[in-house]
């Protein structure tokens, strides 16, 4: 990622913002830096917005399987529950598919792909910021750039594709201290980060995200 490419505000108040995040990538990529991953990501979408507006947030996953692992299907179902009470936010969930013994994600990728393509051609945000670091979205980003939209791109930085780093306008790279005011549970912290949700958000209580069950590995 080039230096000079920032992130910009475009006049006349074309800033609407979607977010598309790859909920299995965040999910390991959380659990690698920080060890938790009871995020809110009602003020996470603030965070990532700005002061820019609000479109809607996008996650996407694979739905674990009630016969193969009942324990983690009951711990899924009350960590999307709590996401379906998110405000803005919209579920899209794929179902697991087994080779052999082993679950494998299938479809999730095309699901975010086709989603960020399909609302850039239909004009419905000017800025995209895909939570992922995985190299298989930088084809989609270079065709909605082609649109005329804007792409971000927030990762951390061990689990960041070069190709996808490169594709993007612009990367907000991510780490613990990003995280400090945006966890659901308030635990004791070691990093200080000044950051305030916006209004529509101060007068709601984070929704208790309980851990989500342990999930397959993301590709890069």
């Amino acid at each position: 990622m080039n230096s000079y490419r920032r992130r910009r505000a475009e006049p006349g108040g074309r800033n609407r913002v979607a977010i598309f995040i790859d909920g299995s990538n965040l999910y390991h990529s959380l659990d690698e830096n920080c060890g938790r991953f009871d995020v809110d990501f009602g003020a996470l979408s603030m965070k990532l917005c700005g002061e820019r507006s609000h479109f809607r947030t996008y996650y996407y996953n694979v739905l674990q399987s009630p016969d193969r692992n009942p324990a983690a299907y009951e711990g899924q179902q009350k960590f999307l529950s709590a996401l379906r009470s998110t405000p803005y936010l919209e579920l899209r969930l794929a179902d697991a598919k087994t080779r052999g013994e082993i679950m494998v994600e299938k479809g999730v990728d095309i699901m975010l792909a086709t989603d960020l393509l399909n609302m850039a051609w239909r004009d419905l945000y000017d800025v995209a910021v895909v939570v992922s670091g995985d190299g298989d979205f930088a084809y989609a980003v270079h065709s909605v750039k082609d649109l005329g939209k804007h792409v971000e791109i927030a990762a951390f930085q061990s689990s960041l594709s070069q190709e996808l780093a490169q594709a993007a306008d612009y990367c907000e790279y991510l780490s613990p201290p990003y995280f400090d005011e945006l966890w659901s549970r308030r635990v004791p912290i070691r990093h200080s980060l000044e950051y305030r949700r916006p209004d529509r958000y101060q007068a709601q209580q984070p929704p208790q995200f309980p851990p989500p069950p342990p999930q397959m590995p993301p590709t890069r």
